[in-house]
């Protein structure tokens, strides 16, 4: 068996401790890996550290790791008959609830392991549902996970009628989508009609949104990055938003803007993001793009990355593969390098630099490096300003708007009033121009 290596887990949490979980009372895993060249290409041992991570997210306690060199996967069950069967044995000396392989699973290969391992068994896809269908908490954020979960399942519902009437709960089966999992592919094919339509008018109520700000004519700065990047303790660090951080994978899934003023006075709406993962299930990318519609009308996207992480070059090209995919890698990107503070080596830092030449790095938790940043902003939103030249009245209110949110290049006091110079945002110049008319 030298093509598989077995590692068994401490379900108590304390060193040293090898028996039974005691008080807690979370489901035990036992996780699957195929270490192939025909697959993802991903790291085996970083990608089953975040398997790891995400268990333990939706709630489970991970009891024991299989990992299996082989070159392709088994068509039929995936690790092989022979392979499930020692899974199967490794499960019960554990006590495991349930078996989780860290790739997607055809509809067959998951039928056949559920006939050998006598347990629920789950996919990456369907662990990562379960953890949107835990977290989402909008009625736009239900709707799109139960679309996700719906899509998912619709294949799989030949021959596992008694299977899903017999679910009694637990990682996986949760979420929006469960009750209609034993109702008939007609149905379930007209609940998802009806989704998309619901999402439909989302989108349009977010389109009549973004028109609403671009006629206001204040620029969006949206946050993107890997999960558990940082992304909204970065935002709570800049606009004191107050949003939920957690260690825990996708602890934001509605996206929250807030108001920010850079220190030259520009005005600008920052926004949060779900985060992204390897191996994001293609059915999340699409049910999630009206959130994602988000960073198309951006101005300027801040990536952020979790320099601390040992994989987080990975991690940027995870990024950078789902931007693709939603077509916004052509966006203007500052790489904001966070957790400054804790990262071991200078040179995880230098490397990234080296990669995204526009970064900068920041620490979100000790305030370190944010003037920095703004000040990256500012030059990026520059080609948004204009100078104006205008002579205002004495008392005018638009001459304090400009002082506070501008960069006055000249200002004299002349007999008819204040002649002032500055480089304003498009929408401030609006503004001026508007008053002035109104006092002709």
């Amino acid at each position: 068996m030298t093509n598989t290596s077995y590692k068994l887990e401490n379900p108590s949490g304390q060193d040293g401790d090898e028996g039974p979980p005691g008080p807690d009372d979370r489901e035990r895993a036992v996780l699957v890996g195929l270490d192939s060249t025909s697959l993802s290409g991903w790291d085996i041992e970083e990608s089953m550290d975040e398997l790891a991570h995400l268990v333990d997210t939706a709630g489970g306690q991970v009891v024991a790791r299989i990992v299996q060199r082989k070159q392709r996967p088994d068509p039929a069950h995936y690790v092989g008959e022979g392979k499930a069967r020692e899974i199967e044995m490794m499960r019960q000396a554990t006590g495991a609830d349930l078996v989780v392989f860290d790739e997607e699973l055809s509809p067959a290969q998951q039928r056949n392991l559920e006939e050998i391992v006598k347990s629920r068994v789950i996919d990456r896809t369907q662990l990562i549902l379960d953890i949107f269908a835990q977290r989402a908490a909008s009625a736009e954020g239900k709707l799109q996970v139960e679309l996700a979960q719906l899509q998912y399942w619709l294949p799989r519902l030949a021959g596992r009628g008694t299977e899903l009437s017999r679910l009694g709960g637990g990682i996986g089966t949760r979420g929006p989508g469960e009750t209609r999992l034993e109702v008939d592919r007609r149905t379930i094919r007209s609940r998802i009609a009806a989704i998309k339509r619901q999402l439909d008018e989302v989108r349009e109520r977010r389109s009549v949104q973004r028109r609403r700000r671009r006629n206001a004519d204040l620029p969006v700065v949206a946050l993107v990055g890997y999960t558990n990047a940082g992304k909204s303790s970065l935002l709570n660090a800049m606009t004191g938003a107050g949003v939920l951080v957690e260690d825990r994978l996708f602890a934001t899934l509605d996206p929250t803007t807030r108001r920010y003023t850079l220190p030259d006075g520009q005005v600008l709406l920052l926004t949060d993001t779900v985060g992204f993962i390897q191996k994001l299930p293609h059915q999340l990318v699409l049910a999630f793009r009206a959130t994602l519609e988000e960073l198309l009308e951006a101005d300027v996207l801040l990536h952020v990355v979790d320099a601390s992480h040992p994989k987080a070059p990975e991690h940027c090209a995870a990024v950078f593969g789902v931007l693709g995919e939603i077509g916004a890698e052509e966006h203007t990107t500052i790489t904001v390098l966070n957790k400054r503070d804790i990262v071991e080596s200078a040179a995880m830092i230098d490397r990234l630099q080296h990669s995204y030449p526009l970064s900068v790095a920041v620490s979100a938790i000790a305030g370190e490096g944010l003037s920095d940043l703004a000040r990256m902003i500012s030059d990026q939103l520059a080609s948004r300003r204009e100078r104006i030249e205008v002579v205002l009245p004495f008392n005018h209110p638009a001459l304090s708007l400009i002082r506070k949110r501008g960069k006055v290049v000249s200002e004299e006091y002349r007999d008819d009033g204040v002649a002032i110079v500055a480089d304003v945002d498009r929408a401030v110049a609006g503004q001026v121009r508007k008053a002035r008319q109104s006092n002709q």
